[in-house]
């Protein structure tokens, strides 16, 4: 019976908890947990009855900003409110949200919980309530078979299958006294109002570690790469006339530069996570890495550039205003490269861990600076109105996305691969012999 209410995951879970408090704190501490645990279950199971009583007469349900991740906290309200407007999220339901915070009171960007709760304040059918009941109901209810009408989630975790961003409104805004706090800022960084400028983001395991430093998060280690991969990129765009901001919290690895036009907003003491909002909501575009903090610039309609993509099967494929390039596969016992065919078919292409691509035997390759240049200067021309496409460069682009067949991570599709990166990967693609390294 008890192995029908509640989720395989859990069990699993509540089982390591007991032989570790059995371990740690004996027979007696046990007892005294598993009736803690069997009284919020009752509980849980209580309040789960009395919603489905009422739901003929008011359809309730519990979500989470989960406001320790700064991609959840960017993708998970958006997505909500995107599906709400565009009846995918059922209607006339009374939606209860929390912040998500439960031990850990860590907050990724405090200014956006703020905006998101001004959004969420003011529209019909939704409540705040930031109090530990509907907490430990949404914890509870998720880990439980029964209550998942009851609990909010977008279609696809922190992914837009539809395409509803680009359909929808801007839903964060700023006050008149943030722009000017935003502009301050700007100021203080050299930056004069109405002057272009780039964001840039690349990712390492500095913030990680600093933030979370009791847990092992090396394992998303595979996504990192060096900031030297974008110099080239960003001194290019200051004689083109934009100042070039790296974003970041903390970072690990500082620019080698002492072009004025190129900014460490982070180490140089700039950073504010109003800042982090207004930079991302009004910069010329946006070259990053699918990280969570790049979710920002998506969610105000940013064009966006992005490079050493690794898990490329969870690419953003829907922005209409982005360009994307990979890391390349390489086989170290065959001395070559994969192509996306055996990437895909292997399941490379999906793999999440690091020690998963070392059990494969596959060293990821970053991109060059020259590819990082490329892709960028592509945009920019894009973006500018002068970027020049020919029929080979469609056929390579209807080549790459013959790949890809509607499923849970990809629908609307309408992203595009760097042309220039393509031209010069056509093995990758399958229409030429295999390069070697």
């Amino acid at each position: 019976m008890a192995s029908k209410l509640v989720k395989k995951p859990f069990l699993r879970e509540l089982r390591c908890k007991i032989s570790k408090k059995i371990k740690d704190r004996g027979v007696f501490y046990f007892i005294f947990f598993a009736l803690k645990e069997l009284i919020l279950f009752f509980v849980v199971f209580c309040i789960y009855i009395f919603i489905c009583l009422i739901k003929p007469i008011v359809f309730m349900r519990v979500g989470s900003f989960s406001a320790g991740k700064i991609g959840n906290l960017v993708a998970d309200p958006e997505l909500y409110l995107c599906e709400k407007d565009h009846n995918i999220q059922p209607q006339n339901t009374l939606d209860i949200f929390h912040d998500g915070l439960e031990q850990n009171p860590f907050v990724s960007n405090d200014q956006l919980l703020r905006m998101w709760k001004r959004v969420f304040s003011s529209r019909r059918g939704v409540l705040l309530a930031n109090n530990g009941i509907v907490k430990k109901f949404y914890k509870l209810s998720n880990r439980f078979s029964f209550g998942g009408d009851h609990i909010i989630k977008a279609t696809s975790n922190e992914r837009d299958l539809f395409g509803l961003i680009e359909k929808s409104e801007t839903y964060l805004k700023f006050t008149e006294e943030e722009i000017v706090q935003a502009k301050l800022g700007l100021q203080k960084m050299g930056i004069k109002d109405g002057a272009p400028y780039v964001c840039m983001l690349n990712r390492d395991q500095r913030y990680l570690c600093d933030n979370f430093p009791e847990m092992k998060l090396d394992y998303h280690s595979f996504r990192n790469f060096s900031i030297k991969n974008y110099m080239l990129a960003a001194e290019e765009l200051t004689k083109r006339g934009f100042y070039v901001i790296r974003m970041g919290v903390i970072v690990d690895e500082l620019m080698d530069t002492d072009n004025p036009k190129i900014i460490e907003y982070a180490d140089r003491g700039f950073r504010t996570d109003l800042l982090d909002l207004y930079l991302s909501a009004n910069c010329y575009l946006f070259l990053s890495c699918n990280t969570g903090a790049d979710a920002l610039p998506m969610v105000f309609h940013r064009p966006q550039v992005f490079v050493n993509i690794s898990d490329f099967e969870r690419m953003r494929s829907w922005c209409s205003n982005c360009l994307i390039i990979f890391k390349k596969y390489w086989l170290k016992k065959e001395k070559r490269f994969m192509t996306i065919a055996e990437t895909l078919r292997s399941g490379a292409g999906a793999l999440n861990r690091t020690e998963e691509y070392e059990n494969m035997g596959i060293e990821l390759i970053e991109n060059t600076r020259e590819e990082t240049l490329d892709v960028v200067d592509e945009m920019d021309q894009r973006l500018k109105g002068t970027w020049q496409t020919t029929q080979k460069d469609e056929d390579l682009q209807a080549r790459f996305w013959s790949y890809f067949k509607p499923n849970n991570l990809h629908y609307v599709i309408r992203s595009r691969i760097g042309a220039k990166f393509l031209r010069q990967h056509k093995e990758w693609l399958g229409l030429s012999d295999r390069a070697t390294k």
